[in-house]
């Protein structure tokens, strides 16, 4: 998809349609699609479940309307917000991005459909009874998540030979998902005989304290939880780990286009874009439960090579020739 009809789409269905507008199109569906940060720092990811949506023959603007609800980091909106999209009576509901947008657009319903995006495991959250039978209104696509972290610890201690400390950033808010991670890291952590450091952030305005707290702790490297903060405001964070001088390692790679150092994750891109064609298959007739949960094992790694040579870091071969993406 060009990046100016990207623009075009996201312009037709970000905004409601005027009244008359709506009186003349009363058989278009309407999706419900409930963010949990804002359009600005979602757009590449609207932009996938745009496509998806394509795929199976719908376009905002065309054949379909989108209403857009945006909790702009704030989970306790979740579900207020989606009230409000099934009280506007729409087909479906997209909740692409964490267990929790999910798990608040089930409250809300339990009849309209819902196609979820996630990384981790949907039946172990709740979400749905099995991944082939998803059964009642629920399912969408999932990528693996927390199931990595051992791995980006490894991968960390790879490209530091010489560290002893790592770091590891984790959102206080989200406990059922940073107690796992935390163990795994930790896990992973003695096993490489490295100290590892927890620092917590429930907002974008702990982030500067937590990196000073972390530089000042004499962290040598950082691995972020794969909490949707840390995801939405990604930018913010590679500025930080490049000013304090800490090799940071992220989810995926879109983070490492932008500057980041290095990211091993899911394919967050084919994800979204598979919850968008669900999204179209179910305003097409298909029921939701019949959908089994798409479930991605496809792992990439990513190292931006301009910000290790920033950082003084030479990236070890091995480590150079396994790499998915390099940036020079």
């Amino acid at each position: 998809m060009r990046r100016r009809d990207l623009f075009t789409l996201l312009g037709a269905s970000a905004t409601a349609w005027p009244l008359a507008a709506r009186a003349q199109q009363s058989r278009v569906p309407v999706i419900g699609f409930l963010g949990d940060q804002t359009l600005e720092t979602r757009r590449d990811r609207v932009g996938w479940f745009l496509g998806g949506l394509a795929q199976a023959g719908f376009s905002p603007g065309r054949n379909v309307i989108i209403e857009y609800r945006w909790a702009e980091g704030q989970n306790e909106r979740l579900l207020p917000l989606v009230r409000e999209l099934v009280q506007r009576n729409v087909s479906v509901i997209a909740a692409p991005g964490s267990a929790a947008q999910a798990h608040a657009a089930m409250a809300a319903t339990d009849t309209i459909p819902i196609v979820f995006a996630i990384g981790g495991d949907p039946v172990e959250m709740g979400l749905v009874g099995s991944l082939a039978r998803p059964g009642k209104n629920v399912t969408g696509s999932t990528v693996l998540s927390h199931e990595v972290i051992p791995k980006r610890v490894q991968l960390l201690r790879e490209l530091l030979p010489a560290a002893k400390a790592i770091g590891f950033l984790a959102n206080s808010r989200n406990p059922k998902q940073i107690q796992s991670e935390i163990e795994q890291a930790q896990f992973a952590a003695r096993v490489l005989e490295l100290r590892i450091v927890i620092v917590n952030a429930a907002t974008r305005e702990d982030f500067d304290r937590c990196f000073m707290s972390l530089a000042a702790d004499g962290v040598e490297g950082l691995i972020l939880s794969d909490d949707p903060l840390f995801v939405a405001y990604r930018d913010q964070i590679v500025v930080l780990a490049n000013h304090y001088a800490i090799p940071t390692m992220y989810h995926y790679r879109d983070v490492v286009g932008n500057g980041g150092l290095i990211s091993y994750g899911g394919d967050v891109p084919d994800a979204w874009r598979q919850a968008g064609n669900y999204t179209g298959r179910i305003l097409a007739g298909e029921k939701p439960g019949d959908l089994p949960v798409q479930q991605s094992t496809k792992v990439e790694l990513a190292i931006n090579l301009r910000t290790a040579r920033a950082l003084g870091i030479q990236v070890p071969t091995g480590l150079l020739v396994r790499a998915d993406q390099v940036i020079e």
